[in-house]
């Protein structure tokens, strides 16, 4: 009997036990009561649920400040419930656009990155294009220069050639006029 007591308490049990492990949150739906004076033995006028925006008419008393509510009605609020700044409520929307815009950005700046890494990848084969042109080029300019460097050492060549070939044939001829016979020279008396 004892032992039967015992595992119907273990299995009772057993739900709680899985449950103490579990993660919970607290819930959004949270409120505060509008009271119809500064504290909280006054009568309640109605809830405001938490994040809601209430206007501060300027009025304090002890911990309690006189507002306005979005349902316009009047009454007053613990000082340590109202906060300066917009709730988690009204500026969630904001925030989870703000970050959509973001994720959108990083997703078009990660895609300009790839775009700019494909086309820095293309402008690497181009340059490497280009210098192979551009040695190759180099190489056809020495050839060309060593055979304008030819030809005109060959045209020099050839002037010097002529040049002497001139200067021998002046000489023999020189040496032929030399040698010729002279015709000789009339006298001048021959008529008398």
């Amino acid at each position: 009997m004892m032992r039967f007591l015992l595992l119907a308490g273990a299995l009772l049990l057993s739900p709680a036990l899985l449950a103490a492990g579990q993660q919970r949150y607290i819930s959004d739906n949270v409120f505060i009561y509008l009271h119809n004076g500064p504290g909280t033995q006054y009568r309640i006028l109605g809830s405001i649920e938490a994040g809601q925006p209430v206007q501060f008419l300027g009025e304090t008393q002890d911990d309690y400040s006189k507002v306005i509510d979005h349902k316009g009605r009047e009454g007053w609020v613990a000082n340590d419930m109202l906060s300066n700044e917009p709730s988690l409520r009204e500026r969630m929307p904001q925030l989870e656009t703000e970050l959509a815009s973001v994720k959108e950005q990083l997703a078009n700046l990660e895609a300009n990155q790839s775009d700019a890494g494909s086309r820095i990848e293309n402008l690497q084969t181009q340059l490497k294009q280009a210098e192979d042109a551009l040695a190759k080029a180099n190489l056809e300019r020495d050839s060309a220069m060593a055979k304008v460097n030819d030809v005109q050492d060959n045209a020099r060549y050839r002037m010097w050639q002529e040049g002497g070939l001139i200067a021998a044939i002046g000489a023999l001829i020189g040496i032929i006029l030399v040698y010729l016979p002279r015709p000789q020279r009339r006298k001048k008396n021959r008529w008398m």
